[in-house]
């Protein structure tokens, strides 16, 4: 089963990667095409209009008291995005299309002003913001290119740290590409990666949360949890702090672990259920710290406030969520997988407002999308869905102002950078500013 868990795996982002024309890494810059929303009011026999709750209720944001998170690197918590421009034009890299971008979780580093990727056959790819080829490095041999593999990585002062599904971790220097150290572990890796110091730390397939020297990939410690039967398809998510990590594993268990030591603090399981079906289908939000409380949810219909201290449940919701979630101030946001944003007091975990932001699509056709991404600026929230739109709404009502449709399929979470809004889908990078 594990041989066959594996060569899903192998199904990767990027396929072959091809320069334009002109040698470009960006298309010419164009207009970006926009449907202005005609609100409407929501049809009686639809039963999510059972699920709307305070939906005339106005959120109001303090936008002076608002700051940039400075260690969302390591708690995950974005909060709100830096993003003051209408998104009026557009520009893309066009690359191969990918059969299977529909299972995987694809991100990209900035850089110096500049854009770090992959391609299907691992190669790391560096351009500047002139669009200009920095480097690109690729270490694995012809048959291992074939098989796509699936990196993960971080930035890491003047390193890029890589991890795979081929059990391989690598770093390299960041400005040109150079090999600084490599190692093999015994099992691939599944999971973000998070640095502290001279350490960094990733969980493997076999639910082990392996901590590394960043000087040298040599291994420190490592704590193991349950091994799953099954190997999980949804990256896995780790938060650091007070010298804690905190990260869950493929079968619902979140533990807390001395990030110096690897002793554990506490674990939980979130996951009430020896059924085969519940365990290998449960999908989890990235792991998010504000204040006391780490933050997540499920596709099980449970959303969590957790003490990060002590491990014990401060409240619980129904939110049916996979999608990590925004906090701004008091306000919890979180998008559910049938289209419901939900404004939680996230001390109390009341819930203020629920609105449904899929009222806009066909009535025949809703039950096939789902979000796959939630960001906000002081005034906007951005979501985007597995049907290629980007919904622009406006926080204070909880209603949508603008849907644009860039694809028929997949597009990934909005990535912020410098006043640009980058999405990936099967077979580009698209660029909106």
């Amino acid at each position: 089963m594990n041989k066959i868990i594996l060569l899903i795996f192998t199904i990767f982002l990027f396929n072959s990667c091809s320069l334009h024309d002109s040698g470009g890494f960006w298309s010419k810059q164009e207009s970006l095409k926009k449907n202005q929303v005609d609100l409407k009011p929501l049809n009686k026999k639809e039963e999510s209009l059972k699920k709307e709750f305070n939906s005339n209720f106005l959120i109001k944001i303090n936008q002076s008291s608002l700051k940039l998170n400075k260690t969302a690197y390591l708690d995950n918590n974005d909060s709100f995005i830096k993003l003051d421009v209408k998104l009026d034009n557009i520009s893309k890299y066009n690359f191969s299309k990918i059969n299977d971008f529909d299972k995987i979780e694809p991100n990209l580093i900035f850089h110096n002003e500049g854009v770090i990727f992959y391609d299907d056959g691992g190669t790391i790819i560096s351009f500047d913001n002139q669009s200009n080829l920095i480097w690109k490095k690729n270490i694995y041999q012809k048959s291992e290119k074939k098989n796509q593999p699936i990196l993960t990585f971080v930035k890491k002062d003047n390193q890029l740290i890589i991890a795979d599904n081929f059990s391989k971790i690598y770093s390299l220097n960041i400005d040109n590409g150079d090999v600084l150290w490599k190692i093999e572990n015994s099992s691939p890796f599944n999971s973000q990666i998070k640095f502290y110091n001279d350490k960094f730390f990733i969980i493997d397939t076999d639910n082990i949360l392996n901590c590394y020297s960043v000087n040298d990939g040599s291994i420190i410690w490592q704590f193991k949890t349950e091994k799953p039967f099954i190997n999980s398809l949804k990256k896995l998510s780790l938060v650091i702090q007070n010298d804690q990590i905190i990260f869950n594993n493929s079968i619902g268990d979140i533990t807390a672990v001395n990030l110096l030591e690897g002793s554990m603090s506490w674990q939980i399981s979130t996951l009430k259920s020896n059924d085969y079906n519940d365990i290998m289908n449960l999908k989890t939000s990235n792991l998010i710290i504000d204040g006391p409380s780490v933050y997540f949810s499920n596709n099980k219909n449970m959303f969590f406030s957790i003490d990060q201290m002590t491990g014990g449940i401060i409240w619980k919701l129904k939110i049916n969520s996979i999608i990590k979630p925004v906090i701004i101030d008091n306000l919890l946001f979180s998008i559910s997988l049938n289209g419901f944003l939900f404004v939680v007091d996230k001390n109390s975990g009341n819930i203020l407002r629920i609105t449904n932001v899929f009222d806009q699509f066909d009535i025949k056709k809703i039950n096939e999308i789902e979000p796959t991404g939630l960001v906000m600026n002081a005034t906007n929230f951005y979501i985007t869905t597995n049907k290629g739109h980007l919904m622009i709404g406006d926080i204070e009502t909880g209603k949508i102002n603008e849907i644009i449709k860039l694809d028929n399929g997949k597009i990934s979470k909005p990535f912020i950078n410098n006043q640009s809004m980058y999405l990936i889908k099967k077979d580009s990078i698209l660029k909106l500013n």
